[in-house]
This record gives structure tokens, C-alpha cells and sequence, in this order.
């Protein structure tokens, strides 16, 4: 199978040829401008040395300081950082926000550490790229097993490195230490907006039902807004099982069935299901909030929703979108959908810098106004170009890159 980053080369390709971009620009923006690898050495808690790799791609600036998360798993490296990194730079483009894209993460499985030891690998990982982050630099962020407390400790690492302790290194931290009213909700919260931009462009009923893959912070989330806003979640899964029930899932026991079991699985009222089976089952709209090609040439077919809405990165690879578009499936790609998080953790960023706390429906007034207004005019490019809405949203990125760089 492709890389990620490979894919992601193939999704620039398939935009470009829509626009007329210099050729030197294409090249350019294919490469990141740096790719950084380091080792982090943790004494274990039974006083072994563990050495771990952790990476950083900054791949593109023009618009503004890095922006992008740091992720910790066991199969993370660094060809899917750096495609993380380059969906990173069209996404703060897609809002125009003033940032450009970057990534960071380490090979490692966290649920095997300690708390010890998970805040020695976290402040080990500053501690190796105290000179190439800074708030006019690179500005990491939350990703796949980091924490706001695991952001804290970063920043707090930082601060006693440089004596820079505003926090704007770092976004995604606790209230307390200097984050943003709204950002745990942010992905999804922005992805509902979204939504709500374009469900009716979209052809999707009032009573929309939902399913949903992942049910960690997105997903979960996801799962609670679209339930109070009256749409009916109808299966959603983690990497242990999926559940479903035609008549609607109760959002709120489910996750307390979950914070107590460790899974979706075995929820009462529900049939559980492989974990895998939640993205054929029938609705109006699936959400992928997990990893990225979980919508692949190999399943495409058994996909039954109406249209697709990607709160992770890169669930779709570009063969399942040109068969989704050849079959009238609307996918509304992540670099829009889920840009929530990065628009909100640019909020925080900018509250850091001033030294300003502004109120949860501040931020999502702003939100709201940001994820409309870029919903609407990606929508209305895509039908301009007569092509899908993730072409459409490359192609506005490209361009607001190209400018800068320009």
C-alpha cells in the first residue's frame, strides 16, 4: 500500500491539474523545508534506558510559524509525519489563518508507560527541539495520545529552557496553564459548522443519521454535538468493536460505558460488530475520526453513507475518492472538516501572545464565522471547477500558498 505521503503527493497532482500553478511552485511545495529526527532518552521506572525516535517535519512557513500537532504511537514515522505535516499547511490555508504546517511525533505505544515515565518522553521530546520551536517558529499541538496535560508539561520544559513562559509554544494545555475555552470540543465542533454550512447543498435530510468511526476525542465529541443537535448517531466504534442501533445510540451512557469498560463493546441496547463494520453501515453521513486510509480501493464499494465528512487525517485514499465522486458521494475533505482544531489552537495561540482569555462563545463565535465562511466558498469552487470538494479546497490552499510565497 502507498504511503501516506504518498498519497498526499497523489491528492496535490490531482488538484494542480485543475489550476494553472507555476511548475516551480509545485515542486516546491512538495518538499518539506525540514525533517528532523531525534532521540529521546527515558529512564524506565525499573531503571532501564529506554532510547525513543521522535520527529518534527516543518514543512511549509510561508503563511506563518509551523502548526501541527505531536502524535505518540507505536507506528508512527516519519513518511506519515511528514504528509501530516503537509496536510497541516493546506489546512491553516483552507481557514486562512496565519500559519503554515508541520508535525511532530514518536514511535511509541504510550499506554505501556508510566505517568513517569510518559512526562520524561514528553519534556525529553522539547528538550531535543528546544531550538528549532518558539511562538514565531513552530507551535505543536495535540495529535493522536497527547494530552493537554502532556502539552503543559512541554511548554513548562520549554519555559526553563528559554525563559519564554507565555505558553505561545505550545497550544492545546490545560485552562489553567494558558489554554483556550473551547479547544477539546474544537475538531468537532468545527466540523458540526461545516456540516451545518452544507448539509442541504449536500442533499442530507433535517433528521440526519450518523455514523461514526473512532470515538476518541473527535469522534466522541462528534458523537455529543451531532446527538444534541437532534441527528440521530446510529453507530459509532473505537479500535476494539463498533456498535449499532437503528434507533439511535444514547451518546452520553455509551460514554460512560466506555470510560468504564475500556471499549464501545458490549453497550446495552446496541449489536456489537467488528470494529471496521461501522463504516458500511447505512446512514446519511460517515465520519472517519480515526487514522488515516481507513476508506481504501478494497472497501469503497461496501461504503453506504450518502456523503462523508473526514474528522481525521487522510481516511480516504485518493483511489476510494475518485470512486466516491464517480458515484455521487460528496466527501468533505479534512483539510476543511477537521481544521476546527488548528483554527481554535491558533485562537489560544494569539491569547498567549496578548495575554488575553476570551470566553468559550467568543471562540466559537469566531469559529463559527471562519468554518461558514470557508464551507461556503469551497463549495462554490468545487462547483466551478466541476470537481470534488477536497480538489476545490487543494486548490485554494495552493493558491493562498503560492502568494505568500510569491
Amino acid at each position: 500500500m502507498p504511503t501516506p505521503f504518498e498519497h498526499a503527493m497523489h491528492q496535490l497532482a490531482r488538484a494542480a491539474s485543475l489550476a494553472s500553478f507555476s511548475q516551480d511552485f509545485l515542486e516546491r511545495v512538495a518538499h518539506p523545508n525540514r525533517q528532523i529526527r531525534v532521540s529521546i532518552p527515558v529512564k524506565m521506572d525499573d531503571g532501564s534506558l529506554k532510547v525513543y525516535e521522535g520527529y518534527r517535519v516543518q514543512f511549509n512557513n510561508a503563511r506563518g510559524p509551523y502548526k501541527g500537532g505531536i502524535r505518540y504511537h507505536q507506528e508512527t514515522d516519519i513518511e506519515e509525519v511528514k504528509a501530516l505535516a503537509f496536510w497541516m499547511a493546506l489546512k491553516c490555508a483552507v481557514v486562512n489563518i496565519p500559519m503554515g504546517g508541520g508535525k511532530g511525533g514518536v514511535n511509541v505505544d504510550p499506554k505501556g508507560l508510566s505517568k513517569r515515565e510518559l512526562e520524561a518522553l514528553s519534556r525529553g521530546w522539547m528538550r531535543a527541539l528546544v531550538d528549532v520551536v518558539g511562538p514565531q517558529k513552530d507551535v505543536p499541538a495535540p495529535d493522536v495520545n497527547t494530552t493537554p496535560e502532556i502539552m503543559a508539561w512541554m511548554a513548562d520544559e520549554f519555559g526553563k529552557a528559554t525563559g519564554d513562559t507565555s505558553g505561545a509554544v505550545i497550544t492545546g494545555k490545560p485552562l489553567e496553564a494558558g489554554g483556550s475555552e473551547g479547544r477539546g470540543t474544537a475538531t468537532a465542533q468545527g466540523g458540526f459548522y461545516v456540516f451545518e454550512a452544507l448539509r442541504e447543498r449536500l442533499g442530507l435530510p433535517a433528521s440526519c443519521r450518523v455514523a461514526i468511526h473512532g470515538f476518541g476525542n473527535a469522534g466522541e465529541h462528534a458523537a455529543d454535538i451531532w446527538s444534541k443537535a437532534g441527528r440521530k448517531v446510529v453507530a459509532v466504534s473505537d479500535s476494539k468493536a463498533c456498535v449499532r442501533n437503528d434507533d439511535g445510540l444514547d451518546v452520553v451512557a455509551l460514554a460512560r460505558h466506555k470510560k468504564a469498560t475500556g471499549s464501545v463493546g458490549g453497550f446495552v441496547g446496541a449489536t456489537t460488530l467488528a470494529p471496521e463494520e461501522v463504516l458500511y453501515v447505512p446512514c446519511d453521513l460517515l465520519i472517519p475520526a480515526a487514522l488515516e486510509n481507513q476508506i481504501r480501493a478494497d472497501n469503497v464499494a461496501r461504503i453506504q453513507a450518502k456523503a462523508i465528512l473526514e474528522l481525521a487525517n487522510g481516511p480516504t485514499t485518493p483511489e476510494a475518492d475518485d470512486a466516491l465522486f464517480a458515484r455521487g458521494v460528496p466527501v468533505v475533505p479534512d483539510i476543511l472538516a477537521n481544521s476546527g482544531g488548528v483554527t481554535v489552537s491558533t485562537f489560544e495561540w494569539e491569547q498567549n501572545l496578548k495575554g488575553e482569555h476570551w470566553s468559550e462563545a467568543d471562540v466559537f463565535e469566531k469559529l463559527k464565522a471562519i468554518m461558514v465562511r470557508e464551507a461556503d466558498g469551497i463549495f462554490v469552487r468545487a462547483q466551478s471547477l466541476q470537481s470534488d470538494l477536497r480538489r476545490a479546497a487543494f486548490v485554494v490552499a495552493l493558491e493562498r500558498i503560492e502568494s505568500a510565497m510569491v
